[in-house]
């Protein structure tokens, strides 16, 4: 009985994993030309989530183009936010930019790499971003777990702050500009859609 789980789980993992494996083609030109909208929160009301204090920071709106997603069951972070979204916007949103370019996932990092700059390495730096997303909902949950790298997307809600009462916190980025540790934004996400 326990060798046809492990089985029948390995079998659902490598399914899984396949299905994301061929990303969405839009074809070469700007997908998501806007940068994403940030309103700071004067005094927000902070409130409960799966046993954490969750803290508005800025509201936040985002049209993007999904250059990779990684999905998290396990650890700490996983009570909140079950995937990250690497998002590219302006021409990070471009396919011909971006067959240049090869980026990954993995641990709650974002990554990229290329031997030749189709674009300047700070364009690189300042129009993409991994994001940790926080689903509102049940119904917010369910469309993100349909999203595919290569999609655009459009994410409305905020940035956030969590906190444990073990001290423990994940705090959002509050820039588009800053690069390495702490530069993800934590993302509280109230609606979802995929524009094309």
């Amino acid at each position: 009985m326990l060798k046809w789980l492990i089985i029948l789980l390995t079998a659902l993992l490598v399914w899984q994993f396949s299905v994301r494996e061929t990303p969405v083609e839009l074809g070469p030109g700007v997908h998501a030309p806007d940068t994403p909208q940030q309103q700071a929160l004067e005094s927000p009301d902070s409130f409960a989530l799966n046993g954490y204090r969750i803290t508005p920071l800025a509201k936040f709106t985002i049209r993007a183009k999904v250059l990779s997603r990684e999905d998290y069951r396990f650890g700490r972070e996983a009570d909140l936010s079950p995937l990250d979204v690497a998002l590219g916007w302006g021409r990070m949103s471009d396919e011909a930019v971006l067959r240049n370019i090869t980026i990954s996932q993995s641990g709650r990092w974002y990554r990229w790499r290329t031997d030749a700059f189709p674009i300047p390495r700070r364009e690189i730096e300042t129009h993409s971003a991994n994001m940790h997303l926080i689903p509102a909902n049940d119904r917010v949950e369910d469309t993100l777990d349909d999203v595919d790298a290569g999609q655009v997307v459009e994410l409305r809600g905020m940035l956030v702050r969590a906190d444990a009462d073990d001290g423990w916190r994940w705090v959002s980025s509050l820039t588009r500009n800053d690069t390495g540790a702490r530069a993800c934004e934590l993302v509280y996400v109230e609606q979802v859609r995929a524009v094309f």
